[in-house]
């Protein structure tokens, strides 16, 4: 039987989905930060997962973050993002995380996110 190719894909990323929350658990102390792209826009979350509590998240759709912007898809929304994470991170005093790339490569603008978080003084 011929399956076709986006259910193919849907189940690839599914698997891989599954085998890294397999590997990435968030505890209070260190909680799981997850990147989400799209093709038109980045959203991050800091998980405390045994609580099932979000203690942080940005966006590149907050009107903030796009009066910066040129635009919001861009290598420069990851790296601004990045630094807006780690900014909120630090005020409530949390200085490392668990990085979850979910199922995006880790190039391009996830790792420039993962480098401005780190350099703002996140640990991974």
């Amino acid at each position: 039987m011929i399956t076709d190719k986006y259910i193919v894909k849907r189940r690839r990323r599914d698997r891989v989905r599954k085998s890294i929350r397999k590997l990435v658990n968030g505890t209070p102390e260190r909680p799981r930060m997850i990147i989400v792209r799209s093709n038109k826009f980045l959203y991050t979350q800091v998980v405390d997962d045994r609580n099932g509590n979000v203690l942080a998240a940005a966006t590149t759709l907050e009107k903030d973050l796009r009066a910066k912007l040129k635009s919001t898809k861009d290598k420069e929304a990851a790296k601004l993002m990045g630094q807006v994470i780690a900014e909120r991170l630090k005020a409530k005093k949390i200085n490392s995380v668990v990085f979850d790339r979910g199922v995006c490569m880790y190039s391009g603008r996830v790792k420039v996110f993962a480098d401005a978080a780190r350099e703002s003084g996140i640990q991974f």
